[in-house]
């Protein structure tokens, strides 16, 4: 349910807020990499990303805590999931 409305708040706020978005358009966004990089938050001293391999495994390394930590009981503790 968030997924819809991460995809449709930036074209809404680019249609009618008049927010500048370079790729407001949920399935077009991800090809911006290929094409100079992904500035994150609209500054590219913040996070630029450039490296598909780069993001790829930061979302491995990332995905992987998280589940670890789910699987050795998370908040909850042993046997709980």
């Amino acid at each position: 349910m968030l997924g819809t409305v991460g995809c449709l708040t930036p074209e809404l706020l680019n249609k009618y807020a008049g927010f500048d978005i370079a790729e407001p358009v949920w399935f077009k966004a991800g090809a911006q990499i290929f094409n100079g990089g992904i500035d994150y938050l609209g500054n590219p001293g913040f996070v630029h990303a450039q490296s598909i391999l780069g993001i790829l495994a930061a979302q491995v390394v990332l995905m992987g805590a998280v589940e670890a930590y789910r699987v050795a009981g998370g908040p909850l503790g042993e046997g709980k999931d």
